[in-house]
């Protein structure tokens, strides 16, 4: 745990004078001009939470890749239709390319058991394969959140992915180790 004043301290020292590069970076990267303000607020929300555990070194690359993950997660956003949007589309009466009932249950079910086999990893490795494969993350970025060396990121995704494989299609799907 790092203290106040020296999170505080290495933000005025650090972060700073990133600024001026971090909205280049900004403006460049995301089209909504007139949310680039309340983006770069969410950015240092983020480091400065982040440092709050242990001040990042060096600060440049991680400052970069929290704006890249804030930039990701707003346009990951956008794209979700807001439910009223989708109450107006049910009204246009368009014929909608659904796959039939038995195919949407089978894939109910087949969601239920890749939930309950995710619940049944070890949290360490369910938290490695959630980062890596629902939220993204790079091993770099895992190992970073999690403390711990890529190989040991590696070695957890690759573990719980075969863990997920044997549970939703059986142990047949081992080969040679």
């Amino acid at each position: 745990m790092t203290t106040q004043p020296e999170v505080k301290a290495w933000f005025l020292r650090e972060v700073l004078p990133l600024e001026a590069a971090l909205m280049r970076f900004l403006r460049k990267s995301y089209r909504n001009h007139s949310e680039l303000a309340d983006l770069r607020q969410d950015i240092y929300a983020e480091l400065l939470k982040a440092a709050r555990e242990r001040i990042p070194d060096p600060t440049p690359p991680f400052v970069f890749t929290v704006a890249r993950n804030q930039l990701v997660n707003r346009i990951r956003r956008e794209r979700v239709i807001p439910i009223d949007s989708a109450l107006e589309i049910g009204e246009l009466e368009i014929a909608i390319d659904a796959p039939p009932p038995d195919r949407a249950v089978a894939a109910r079910d087949e969601l239920r058991r890749l939930n309950s086999a995710i619940d049944r990893l070890p949290p360490r490795c369910r938290e490695a394969v959630v980062m890596a494969r629902i939220d993204g993350l790079s091993g770099r970025e895992i190992a970073q959140r999690m403390n711990i060396t890529e190989s040991a990121v590696s070695r957890y995704v690759k573990n719980g992915l075969r863990a997920l494989a044997d549970a939703i299609y059986g142990a047949e799907t081992r080969g040679p180790q």
